[in-house]
């Protein structure tokens, strides 16, 4: 009996190890950002057609279609934009995803604008000259200088998998599989610049580029997603 007892007592220490090293090698690997494979995505865009979508209006516009299972927005004079016309887009407690590349120019390519609560901001990607990114505004500040900006060079013909996700105390966005944004909301206005208030609540838009988008996409976080969240700080505060 003494025996049976020891050896159990031996295997559950030896599990309890065993789950604890698989905890801290969890809690040590780079967060990963979702793909749009997950569970729970609502597509936004059905590859065939401008179906709960319109042309965001920008005077000077390019033509906006929809060819090899994407959104094209050719270069404008100087934008060209889409915006979510279906009115279900949520405000808060969200990720969205979308594929994007650059076809000409050298600017921004999909710039996206999206709902924080009652106000809108917007990711610049490849802006100011092609590889600005950031967010526009904080506290009235453009992407080119508030404390999101950063540089990332982008290559024409190639497909980039843009993640924003907003939630009740951050906003955070990847470019592949890199972190580029991750900034407390508590503290800070957000703002669009007021050429992209035209995509409000949601939408996507060029400068003097042409750009294709593809595979938008939407999730509502989960009450798991939003405690992971809860438990976090923002990247500047760590």
């Amino acid at each position: 009996m003494l025996r049976s007892q020891r050896i159990f007592g031996i295997a559950a220490f030896t599990l309890a190890l065993a789950l604890a090293g698989a905890a801290w090698i969890a809690a040590a690997e780079p967060e990963k950002p979702a793909t749009a494979d997950s569970k729970g995505w609502k597509k936004l865009f059905d590859a065939k057609s401008l179906e709960g979508w319109k042309s965001s209006g920008f005077h000077g516009s390019g033509k906006v279609q929809v060819k090899d299972g994407a959104i094209v927005l050719e270069v404008g004079k100087p934008m060209t934009g889409i915006t979510y016309s279906r009115g279900d887009f949520p405000k808060m407690d969200y990720e969205v995803f979308l594929e994007a590349k650059k076809l000409t120019g050298d600017d921004f390519f999909c710039t996206t604008t999206f709902p924080v609560a009652d106000s809108f901001c917007s990711l610049v990607v490849g802006g100011w000259g092609g590889q600005v990114v950031g967010l526009s505004s904080i506290n009235g500040a453009d992407a080119s200088e508030n404390e999101t900006t950063t540089s990332k060079e982008f290559k024409r013909d190639q497909w980039y998998r843009i993640r924003i996700r907003v939630s009740q105390k951050l906003i955070e966005a990847w470019i592949d599989d890199d972190k580029v944004i991750d900034v407390a909301t508590e503290d800070r206005k957000f703002s669009t610049r007021i050429e992209c208030r035209v995509c409000q609540p949601f939408g996507i838009a060029t400068y003097a580029t042409t750009g294709a988008v593809r595979d938008i996409r939407v999730r509502k976080l989960s009450e798991e997603d939003k405690n992971a969240i809860n438990r976090k700080k923002p990247l500047a505060e760590r």
